[in-house]
Order: C-alpha cells, then sequence, then structure tokens
C-alpha cells in the first residue's frame, strides 16, 4: 500500500513539474522583446560616424538634428588642433562625428543638465568652461541642449536651406558661426584669419579665399578644417552671395 502511494505521489509530482515547465515555455513564447539595433548599427556607418541613420526629408522647425546643426558647432569649436580632434583627443574625448561624441561625450540622451558636453558648455568657471577661448552664445547652447533633449539622435534633413532669399544676417553669418567661427576667432585664429563680423567675413569672400576653400578646390585649405563638406544649399548660399556683392544686408 505505501509502495502504491509513493507510486502516485511520484505521478503527481511529475505532472505538476510537467504543468510548471509549460506554463514557463507559454510565458517565454509570448514576451515581446523590443528590436535594439546593436551598438555596432548605431555607432559605426559611413566614414563620417553616422551609422547609417536616413536622411530626413522634411525639417520640423521644432527639432534640432544632428549632421546639419550640432556636428558643425562641435566640430568647428572643439574638435580642433589641440582639443578633442582625432589626432589630439584632450582627456579621451573626440568630437569629430557621431560615433566619437556619443562614445566619449559623456551623454545622457533626454538629459542634458546630466550630460558632461552640456554642463561644460553653461559652466561660469573659465577654467572648467569649453570652448576655452570663445564660449558658444545662448542660440548655440540652446541648440546642444534641445538636441540631447530630444534624445541625441544622429538625425538630419535637407530643406531648411533657403536659397530664394540669402542675406548676410539671416544666411551668411549663420554659417560663419556654425562652422568657422570656433577657429577662426580669439587671439590665435586659424590661418590668422578673423571671421567674426562682416568685414573680415567680406574680404575672404571678395578675393575668393571663402568660396574655393568650402568648395575644397585644390591649393586651398579645406573647410571646415577637420569637417564634412558643407552641405551643398549652403555652398550654394555662399556662392549667390557673394554674386549679389557680398552686401551687409
Amino acid at each position: 500500500m505505501l509502495q502504491k502511494k509513493n507510486i502516485i505521489l511520484d505521478a503527481a509530482l511529475a505532472l505538476l513539474l510537467f504543468i510548471i515547465i509549460l506554463f514557463m515555455m507559454m510565458l517565454s513564447s509570448c514576451k515581446h522583446e523590443p528590436d535594439i539595433l546593436p551598438t555596432s548599427e548605431i555607432l559605426n556607418g559611413n566614414g563620417n560616424g553616422t551609422g547609417g541613420i536616413p536622411l530626413q526629408s522634411t525639417c520640423d522647425p521644432d527639432s534640432v538634428y544632428f549632421q546639419t546643426q550640432v556636428l558643425p558647432l562641435l566640430v568647428s569649436n572643439c574638435a580642433k588642433s589641440g582639443c578633442h580632434s582625432l589626432a589630439d583627443h584632450k582627456e579621451g574625448i573626440i568630437l569629430n562625428n557621431y560615433s566619437n561624441v556619443m562614445l566619449t561625450g559623456d551623454i545622457v540622451p533626454g538629459r542634458a543638465r546630466n550630460s558632461d558636453i552640456y554642463k561644460v558648455l553653461i559652466e561660469t568657471d573659465p577654467d572648467k568652461r569649453m570652448p576655452p577661448s570663445t564660449p558658444l552664445n545662448s542660440q548655440q547652447i540652446d541648440l546642444v541642449y534641445k538636441w540631447i533633449e530630444q534624445g541625441a539622435n544622429n538625425n538630419t534633413c535637407t530643406n531648411s536651406c533657403d536659397t530664394n532669399n540669402v542675406t548676410f544676417s539671416g544666411s551668411i553669418f549663420p554659417i560663419i558661426q556654425g562652422s568657422c567661427l570656433g577657429c577662426h576667432s580669439g587671439t590665435s585664429p586659424g590661418g590668422q584669419i578673423l571671421l567674426t563680423d562682416y568685414q573680415q567675413i567680406a574680404i575672404i569672400a571678395q578675393n575668393g579665399k571663402l568660396s574655393e576653400s568650402v568648395n575644397h578646390i585644390a591649393g586651398y585649405q579645406p573647410m571646415p578644417k577637420g569637417g564634412n563638406k558643407l552641405p551643398d544649399c549652403q555652398i550654394d548660399q555662399i556662392r549667390i552671395w557673394i554674386e549679389n556683392g557680398t552686401l551687409n544686408n
């Protein structure tokens, strides 16, 4: 009798174990894991570190785009010789493309005030503030802040450039501010060329150096130095402004 009871108990335990295993298998099959891109796909794309992110053809005025707005700022003001370029990588930080910005910039997507790359821009101590020589202006800092708050995405778009109404103040100077001023300002400007105001910019526009440099013509220093060539539309804006007489408008 005792042996029979043991057999029944063993069978019951085996059945219970089978039910538990079956239940766990059902849970596993129903569980939905989110699709997560491998780090290599996010960070390693073409030579510019764009990670193969598709181009957005329609620009949202409420969005900040890394490739067209944030990266030029970083390359011009931070990823230059002696600082955070690929060659110098001061303190191990490289800010020449999206991959390196995300890997070394200590960025917390969605939390700008917890991101070192933003905190050094608003630092009040001049010894800790970056860039050290010529700080970014409030509009440029706001761009970086908004980009991080929006997720620090590797995004870009094409229709934010207007070639129908090209002016110095509305078209040309913003390009210079974003892509050139970091190197061509302060007490030791690149190539001893200052681009801080209309007069200085008009001089190199009228002697041909601005157009030849942004078009990467052989024999001229390609600009922006160490960065991607300016978008075609911005190059067209510069050409149109020069053809119209480099007006201070």
